[in-house]
């Protein structure tokens, strides 16, 4: 008998996760790794602005798996094998110590994404992942004894056990060879985006950043609260990401043309601003209205929504008509944003969709349709909101499936 061999496809985060972690458990294992590009770790390189949000500092595994618009149930078994305390533990354990920022996002102590690189790449080379590069993989076929995979330089690779890990493909066509080995996709929709609003007025304040809004989709329940950025496109920060995240499939039906609604003063409504403003009338009856932004609003943004409800500049409180008061309240508790269309935000795109979870065991990662064949990171129909749970999701798909791997090859 000769040796067994994995081939995982996909050179990133969740494909490298699997070989090393296989070749080290199993050291009798052959493991090879194939990248249809000359790059390998690409996402790893650039996220985080280079730094690489390896993980959330979130320890509790409900809470977690609560951050993932598509796969929490899922996530929730298989964070039980490998969970965030493990990823910082491992890579802690081969030099790579990681810290925390106050809102969770996790980074390597050395704030670059090299450091994850490299140690990836260290490993790979200690256990004898054998890496090749511009390896497309156009079919593959189920045998007796494994798996027959062709390349698109058609060169034809035999293995006993199968990884894919080869990210999120923006279209459904792209998981043809998928469908043909008998596993079902979720059509796969861009997640974690900008939205686009071309010509409108708001975007001459771009560069101004508001601490906490709360965003809307009209017409749904779907809300998220947090920075917003406003830019000269449109609006984005962790808000709009995170909204455009869990409205994925909404917005990909509107063809990203929708209304949102943004509350630039989530600790108040329609209904308990006025009250609020009547105190600021008889307090500040004497001041200029746009003279005094309030709520911490930033000065333009607060000139801005004075202006569009009417508000003249020698307006003082006092003076202040009940109409020109009602659309204040209105525009700073329920501005309507005319969305029309979507900007990939940097490097943090990733795409919803992908192989149905009811097909794939969280416990191994192991397909339920064919024996041997396994799946990890974006491929799956999983994705998180921005702020390393992509990551996470990579880490612990790569490593569970190693670990199963390993044990039935022993």
């Amino acid at each position: 008998m000769g040796r067994k061999k994995l081939i995982v496809i996909g050179g990133g985060a969740a494909g490298f996760f699997c070989a090393v972690n296989a070749a080290r458990m199993c050291p009798d294992l052959q493991v090879l790794l194939l990248e249809k590009t000359m790059k390998l770790l690409s996402k790893v390189k650039v996220s985080g602005g280079g730094r690489c949000n390896l993980t959330n500092a979130c320890f509790d595994i409900n809470e977690m798996a609560k951050q993932y618009p598509r796969g929490t149930n899922f996530l929730k078994k298989s964070f039980h094998l490998f969970f965030t305390t493990d990823t910082i533990k491992w890579f802690e354990e081969r030099g790579v110590a990681s810290r925390a920022e106050a809102d969770g996002r996790m980074f390597p102590a050395t704030n670059s994404s090299q450091t994850v690189i490299d140690c990836l790449l260290k490993e790979a080379n200690q256990y004898k992942v054998e890496i090749l590069m511009n390896r497309e993989v156009k079919g593959v076929k189920a045998i007796s004894s494994g798996f027959e995979i062709t390349c698109s330089n058609s060169e034809l690779l035999r293995t006993d056990f199968l990884c894919v890990a080869a990210g999120g493909f923006p279209k459904s066509s792209m998981f043809n060879w998928l469908r043909d080995m008998g596993h079902t996709i979720e059509e796969p929709v861009p997640s974690l985006f900008t939205f686009n609003l071309p010509n409108h007025p708001l975007t001459k304040l771009m560069g101004i950043s508001i601490a906490q809004v709360n965003i809307k989709l009209a017409g749904t329940k779907l809300n998220q609260s947090g920075p917003l950025l406003i830019t000269h496109w449109g609006v984005s920060g962790p808000a709009t990401l995170k909204l455009s995240a869990w409205a994925a499939k909404d917005l990909a039906s509107k063809n990203y043309h929708c209304t949102v609604i943004v509350n630039w003063l989530p600790e108040y409504n329609e209904n308990s601003l006025p009250t609020f403003l009547q105190q600021i009338r008889i307090e500040y009856a004497s001041q200029k209205i746009i003279s005094k932004p309030l709520f911490q609003l930033p000065a333009r943004l607060w000139d801005f929504l004075c202006f569009e409800s009417g508000v003249q500049p020698t307006m003082r409180w006092a003076d202040l008509p009940a109409t020109i008061q009602n659309k204040l309240v209105k525009n700073l508790c329920h501005y309507e944003l005319p969305v029309q269309g979507k900007t990939t935000f940097k490097e943090e795109f990733v795409t919803a969709g992908g192989i149905k979870l009811n097909e794939i065991d969280p416990q191994t990662m192991m397909s339920k349709k064919v024996s041997h064949l396994y799946f990890a990171g974006e491929i799956i129909d999983v994705d998180g909101i921005t702020g390393g749970y992509n990551f996470q999701n990579a880490w612990t798909g790569g490593w569970v499936a190693a670990k199963h791997i390993a044990a039935s090859a022993l």
